[in-house]
């Protein structure tokens, strides 16, 4: 049996939108954090000035969604007013005014796990979370996240004596390739369907690239199944923090 350590963070969001970036108009919300948002969250939380390498696990629910109307500007660079499509002249410039919708999830609960490369940063992180510097928000700036535990544990992974199946209201973001050995069974599938759930490839980190005099981020992806129902069957091997807890390495 192999142990590692992580710092567990349950937090709970009135309104919260993990805004997919390529929704504009209507800025949809992935049903979780993504594993970029979250490592955003913690680097700006302990303020780590430089990329630490970690993994995340994250699991939780929402009650509902709905939609928030927003004004929404939009102007293309050089483009001069022009009356017959313009509502707004800004010198010689002219933008486009009009309505917009924020896609919002409501009453939000989240587990997450933290689990950076090197565990000395496992003390600033936990410390940062316990005492932070300013307000923790998770998703847009104004999406305030309320902390219920900080706590640090210890994740073993195990073969597993008998069958552990998750409260089916709980979602989790699990790696396509964790799957593929059938020890994870998602339980209520349509006949002929690999894997029950919504399948996204979300991004995580990224490194800076020049390009052509133009600085880009260059994301890592990665692949997974949002879903709920999980069952990790007997005699799979599986981590599990201290307190029972299926992790999900991100």
């Amino acid at each position: 049996m192999s142990t590692m350590k992580a710092v567990r963070i349950v937090l709970e969001q009135e309104t919260a939108n993990y805004r997919k970036p390529t929704s504009f108009q209507l800025k949809e919300s992935y049903p979780l954090p993504p594993p970029s948002t979250v490592i955003g969250m913690v680097h700006n939380i302990c303020g780590f000035d430089e990329y630490i390498p970690m993994d995340v696990s994250i699991q939780g629910s929402y009650f509902s969604r709905h939609l928030d109307l927003f004004t929404r500007y939009e102007f293309k660079n050089g483009m001069t007013y022009d009356q017959t499509r313009h509502q707004l002249k800004v010198d010689e410039y002219g933008v486009v005014e009009g309505p917009g919708y924020t896609e919002l999830l409501v009453d939000v609960n989240l587990m997450i796990h933290i689990i950076p490369k090197e565990e000395a940063y496992l003390d600033i992180i936990f410390e940062s979370f316990l005492n932070p510097r300013e307000y923790i928000s998770l998703g847009r700036r104004e999406d305030i996240a309320s902390i219920k535990e900080v706590k640090m544990v210890n994740i073993n992974k195990g073969k597993l004596e008998e069958d552990i199946e998750l409260d089916p209201n709980i979602k989790a973001y699990i790696k396509c390739s964790d799957l593929e050995d059938n020890s994870i069974i998602l339980q209520g599938g349509a006949s002929g369907v690999s894997y029950r759930g919504t399948k996204f490839k979300l991004n995580k980190n990224y490194q800076l690239q020049n390009i052509k005099n133009k600085t880009i981020r260059n994301w890592s992806k990665v692949d997974v199944i949002y879903t709920s129902h999980i069952n990790i069957v007997e005699d799979s091997y599986a981590l599990l923090d201290e307190d029972g807890n299926p992790i999900f390495v991100l």
